[in-house]
């Protein structure tokens, strides 16, 4: 692998334009918002407006009456199957507690009605005339107060799980060790909207042999297929689905949500049926970003060696279960595979609470965990004394270290090379060692750390299969199931492909998932695209080229090492005259020997190495007002091997941009009162939008890592978390403050100096 990436890649790590990106821009693309089909209706979700409270009765009449109206559906009378949103593989263990439309409403925005009617504006209107009865329950809000168990949301109680990792034995550092610094911190993170431009949207079509047809910009089209089937009892080859382009996830499209009521509504119609979510829906209504409660107590000597870490940690999963254990288990594995701890151990609490559902979010935990950590962190330098920059150093993990917890090797974890590379690039020594402010306008410096995965192995099952196929013109088709979430997942595959066959991209086909053909894959999450899909097909490709070789050598009469191939072009090294196009080779082969071009091949990931990233900020605070600008900011990442520059680089650009909202802006900030989200809109909700973005330089870490293809492993997560923390820490640098509460706000920043009297 080393001389291959020593040596140069014709198509890995070349910036070729994403492959439908013409047709975006042009507006041929169709996505599910814009189409039709006959005969189609459109249905409107009705809302809780409690947060939690039992249904008394419900008034349909006046909606049924409104001409055009189809069909109103309410909890009484439809399935009353308990499932699980984000359950992605069949045998996987969940708390089911979640119904289509439950007699118990336990957040606002919980579903409790539908209209389909012949048109969007009719089911809108008759919507708006269900008439609910409430009878109004206990609510907690707060997940502190949640953790107490005073109110319980399900029968299972609240608060519904906790668990313990650890690694040495961390109460006798912290007890039993003279000279040791003890650095404590409560970190708090919030609910979070993945603002995808494309809201939420499905269309479900039924047939005449009882079959539904999904359409959904999804991310697991099998976790959407089971999901579906269990609802509605039936078998698998009755659902089928179908993966649409989509206009932005960020992980908010990763859990099943319009899916099953889509699916319903077009079985009990038997019509098709389109359901489309405005922005507020999409806010409240789908998914968040998991709100947590850190409590972190670290140990450091006076040398800087971190001695032992505690991290307790409150989960709020919102409402429904979703992936709150799971989530748990995610964060805390991670926090044990960036800084060489012998002694760390952590524990969640997993809460319900009447607000909106937790669940997917990019980065899936690491945003928050490693938020607490390096916020906590930084206190610990300056406790120390300590350069930030130095005291890390000190402690960061090492290539191929053992993950303390049991888990995977590390790999090549290149992050010591990613902080060398960004303090030189970001010029800190010099920044951070200039005199402190004093004016209105004050300029601070931070950085953060962060660590992410590469799938699933040792976790849950990993594998995916491909089909890649030469077609008679010499042309490729590669069937897999693919999930493109407009970060160019088809283009990348084409490139692997393309440098293996030697043949251009342009010669290469890969159409999305569609579970009717594709070959089973567990989807696109957790980072496992690049690093696993992308071996599948570097694997399968080099299983196709192999059959090519052996049948082009028994037409050429010479052995198969004599083969040689480029640009699209095959002949026996004997003989460099007599080249023939791939075309005309496979159409030889097929006359001649009777066979196709075609392979099958099941990947099964065999190891999850660490991608490692650091980010290092420039800001300047307004002490008046509270506002913060950020003038610039370095990001380094070690991914391996890039294969496509351009959409890493497109990557981490939008990864910052996430990250800044949650350091600084984003948040539910659901009222304590009456569970009412008051972000709802985007007139509330506050993004980090492109003026204020700050200029951003890009450096890439690729010293290869073994399994990935090329030595490729993944970026489109990690670019998102270390810049929260980053951003914090600058903010508290120019300050000198200890602000712990994200984001933020120039409300929080001018209380915080406030009480710093400052």
């Amino acid at each position: 692998m080393a001389d291959r990436i020593a040596g140069g890649f014709k198509y890995i790590g070349k910036s070729i334009p994403i492959s439908d990106g013409a047709a975006k821009a042009t507006g041929r693309i169709k996505y599910t918002g814009d189409m039709m089909l006959d005969g189609m209706l459109y249905a409107k979700l009705v809302f809780s407006d409690r947060p939690h409270a039992r249904i008394k009765s419900i008034d349909v009449k006046q909606a049924m009456a409104v001409p055009g109206v189809v069909k109103v559906y309410t909890c009484r009378n439809t399935p009353k199957v308990k499932f699980n949103s984000q359950v992605w593989f069949v045998g996987q263990k969940a708390f089911e507690d979640q119904e289509l439309f439950p007699d118990v409403v336990r957040y606002v925005g919980d579903t409790v009605a539908a209209v389909v009617a012949e048109d969007q504006e009719t089911a809108d209107r008759a919507a708006g005339l269900i008439r609910i009865d409430y009878e109004l329950l206990p609510a907690v809000i707060d997940p502190e107060e949640a953790r107490q168990g005073k109110v319980n949301i399900h029968e299972t109680g609240n608060p519904f799980y906790t668990t313990e990792i650890k690694c040495g034995d961390v109460e006798k550092v912290f007890t039993g060790m003279p000279g040791v610094e003890i650095v404590e911190d409560r970190v708090e993170t919030p609910k979070i909207h993945h603002a995808a431009m494309e809201n939420h949207v499905c269309i479900a079509a039924p047939d005449h042999n009882g079959r539904i047809t999904v359409y959904s910009p999804c991310q697991i089209m099998y976790s959407v297929r089971m999901i579906v089937a269990k609802i509605l009892g039936l078998p698998f080859h009755k659902v089928r689905v179908i993966k649409t382009p989509v206009g932005g996830s960020f992980g908010g499209k990763q859990e099943v949500t319009l899916e099953p009521y889509c699916a319903l509504f077009a079985r009990e119609t038997g019509r098709p049926v389109k359901i489309e979510f405005d922005r507020q829906a999409s806010i409240v209504s789908t998914r968040t970003r998991t709100k947590t409660i850190s409590y972190v107590k670290t140990a450091v000597g006076q040398d800087g060696r971190i001695l032992a870490r505690n991290m307790d940690m409150v989960v709020d999963t919102g409402a429904y279960t979703t992936n709150g254990n799971i989530i748990c288990h995610a964060m805390g594995k991670k926090l044990f595979r960036l800084y060489r701890i012998e002694n760390q151990r952590f524990r969640p609490v997993a809460v319900h609470t009447n607000t909106p559902v937790a669940g997917a979010a990019r980065g899936y935990g690491s945003p928050q965990v490693q938020a607490a950590a390096e916020i906590n962190l930084d206190h610990a330098a300056r406790r120390l004394g300590m350069d930030p920059v130095e005291f890390r150093l000190k402690n960061l993990v090492h290539p191929f270290d053992p993950d303390p917890t049991g888990g995977p090797s590390l790999g090549n974890a290149g992050i010591i090379d990613c902080v060398l590379k960004g303090a030189a690039e970001f010029g800190w020594n010099e920044k951070w060692s200039r005199p402190r402010d004093t004016g209105r306008w004050r300029r601070g410096v931070g950085m953060a750390c962060a660590t992410h995965v590469n799938g699933y192995y040792q976790a849950y099952q990993d594998f995916g299969t491909m089909t890649l196929r030469m077609l008679e013109d010499g042309s490729l088709m590669l069937n897999a199931g693919l999930h493109d979430l407009g970060n160019g997942t088809v283009t990348a595959m084409k490139q692997i492909v393309a440098e293996v066959m030697d043949v251009s991209p342009d010669r290469i086909e890969a159409p999305e998932g569609d579970t009717d053909v594709s070959p089973y894959d567990v989807g696109c999450q957790a980072s496992r695209v690049i690093y696993v899909c992308g071996a599948n097909a570097m694997k399968a490709a080099e299983s196709l080229r192999e059959l090519f070789v052996a049948h082009a050598a028994g037409i050429f009469g010479c052995s198969p090492d004599d083969i040689c191939t480029g640009d699209g072009l095959i002949w026996s090294g004997e003989n460099a005259d007599d080249k023939m196009d791939y075309g005309r080779m496979a159409s030889l082969i097929q006359q001649k020997h009777q066979a196709e071009l075609i392979v099958t091949l099941t990947y099964q990931s065999p190891a999850n190495p660490g991608s490692y990233g650091v980010n290092f900020v420039e800001v300047c605070v307004d002490t008046l007002t509270g506002f913060v600008k950020v003038l610039d900011v370095v990001a380094v990442h070690d991914i391996g091997q890039a294969i496509n520059t351009g959409f890493v680089e497109g990557q981490i650009h939008g990864g910052i941009q996430m990250g800044l909202g949650l350091a600084l802006a984003e948040d539910l900030a659901v009222d304590p009162r009456t569970g009412v989200v008051k972000g709802n809109r985007f007139s509330k909700y506050h993004l980090i939008n492109a003026p204020d973005m700050p200029p951003i330089r890009t450096f890439l870490i690729e010293k290869g890592e073994e399994f990935g293809p090329f030595g490729a492993k993944s970026i489109g997560e990690i670019a998102t978390i270390p810049i929260a923390p980053a951003t914090v820490n600058a903010v508290n640098h120019a300050l000198n403050t200890h602000l712990t509460v994200l984001p933020l706000t120039p409300e929080r920043i001018i209380e915080g100096l406030r009480q710093a009297g400052k």
